[in-house]
């Protein structure tokens, strides 16, 4: 059977530094404070920002909820979003996505302060990923990856990568992260010709197709370690992209639920801690 990455310990240990930090900060007068902005009731976010709130608890990380209706227009959401933007004391914001149809989701991507820019929504934020400047805060998921497999002390320098997914929040950000680290990095998709021959030569396949157990042991091989990132359900209950039998194949897997999923959310608050800091130290 292959190792278990779980996220638990790697989120601890995230945790543990984000304690640090922000007693740093209000030892200079700064009280870290995140904004969770929703338009809307959809499921999946108010799931999300409970998870999200519970998270900011554990921590003692403040937070500010700004829960609007979903037939905001986008004139109303503009003004009252540019009043978040603007406040001294908020440090993150988290915007829920997508948005409702009626509103115009590149240009309030745009809006958002980089520097409060805590899930990368702001193309400002991914041009300063790609140009590998330190002040970028990289889409979270992508960051957790990265995360995760320094942790466990999965080589990186000059390790074979092959990411199955070519998203701006999940597949062309990690590509970049794991360039900085040396790696070589091929990005593959759905039109990807033998995609399992591809992968099962990989030291690491990270998968993000979110198609529910579609890969199974058939396509790794001995020497991959496996970051799944699929988050999907089969009659209710959450599973990733590959077949839990991928264990008995791959050296290692990570586990859905059980693996990324808490390490993002974790950075998403460091993330805000870290804007915290740079605003306390000017």
């Amino acid at each position: 059977m292959s190792l278990e990455l779980k996220g638990a310990p790697v989120a601890e240990k995230i945790r543990a530094g984000i304690t640090e930090k922000m007693t740093m900060c209000r030892m200079k007068g700064v009280e870290p404070m995140m904004a969770i902005v929703r338009v809307g009731d959809r499921s999946d976010d108010v799931a999300y920002e409970i998870q999200v709130r519970r998270s900011c608890e554990k921590v003692g990380l403040s937070y500010k909820v700004f829960d609007f209706p979903e037939d905001i227009t986008q004139a109303r959401f503009e003004v009252e979003f540019s009043i978040i933007n603007a406040d001294p004391n908020i440090h993150g914001i988290l915007l829920f996505r997508p948005l409702p149809a009626s509103l115009d989701e590149g240009f309030i991507s745009s809006l958002v302060d980089p520097g409060k820019d805590i899930d990368c929504m702001n193309p400002e934020n991914l041009s300063r990923l790609f140009l590998g400047r330190e002040d970028a805060f990289p889409p979270c998921t992508s960051e957790a990856v990265v995360e995760m497999l320094k942790y466990y002390e999965i080589p990186l320098e000059g390790a074979n990568v092959v990411i199955v997914n070519r998203s701006m929040v999940l597949g062309k950000p990690l590509a970049m992260l794991l360039l900085q680290e040396n790696a070589t990095v091929t990005v593959c998709h759905s039109r990807t010709k033998d995609l399992p021959s591809i992968m099962k030569r990989a030291d690491i396949v990270v998968s993000g197709i979110g198609k529910a157990r579609f890969f199974d042991k058939t396509c790794f091989s001995k020497k991959n370690t496996v970051i799944d990132v699929g988050i999907n359900f089969i009659d209710g209950r959450m599973t990733g992209d590959t077949d839990p039998n991928t264990a008995e194949v791959a050296a290692a897997v990570s586990p859905v639920p059980g693996g990324v999923g808490s390490v993002t959310t974790m950075i998403l608050l460091r993330h805000a801690v870290d804007s915290a800091w740079r605003k306390a130290n000017g």
